[in-house]
């Protein structure tokens, strides 16, 4: 009887409650000393998180002598991971050289977050991370990549309705 009431309990969450799968999130990459004055703003890609790969960015073309370096991202409902399957090289060091993972909700979708030190190889620390509402940004300024180069971030996904 309490196990039916608790499985009752669980499937009257919302769908997205305390995941991200299910959402819809635009991923771009980043570079400024200023927020308002972006050396670099790649052309944003929007999917809905589901199973397996959400992007595999490469090149865009040089803006300002920049430009995207390739990686592949998936996002499972609490987490992210990020690879670099070609080249070489150290990222540019800027005050924010990186990710904005903008996830469409009005609320605030994170309540914390954490670097998973046993996957990532690259030196991204907790302070590399930021949120703003359901905004994920992630700092590589400056950090070296190539095809060993890891990173995942576990993330506390708060019970925000789906958009």
């Amino acid at each position: 009887m309490i196990r039916a009431a608790v499985l009752a309990a669980l499937l009257a969450l919302p769908a997205g409650a305390g995941t991200l799968e299910g959402r819809l999130v635009t991923f771009t990459v980043m570079t400024w000393d200023d927020p308002a004055a972006p050396f670099l703003q790649a052309r944003g890609r929007t999917v809905t998180v589901g199973a397996g790969i959400e992007f595999g960015l490469g090149p865009e073309g040089l803006t300002g002598g920049l430009d995207v370096v390739p990686v592949t991202v998936e996002i499972g409902p609490s987490r992210v991971e990020m690879t670099y399957p070609k080249g070489m090289g150290q990222f540019f060091t800027a005050g924010f050289n990186g990710y904005v993972l903008r996830f469409e909700t009005d609320c605030a979708l994170f309540s914390g977050w954490k670097v998973d030190k046993a996957f990532t190889t690259m030196p991204v620390t907790d302070a590399d991370i930021f949120t703003d509402r359901g905004a994920l940004y992630i700092n590589v300024s400056g950090r070296d990549y190539g095809p060993s180069a890891r990173l995942a971030v576990d993330l506390d996904v708060t019970d925000c309705p789906l958009s």
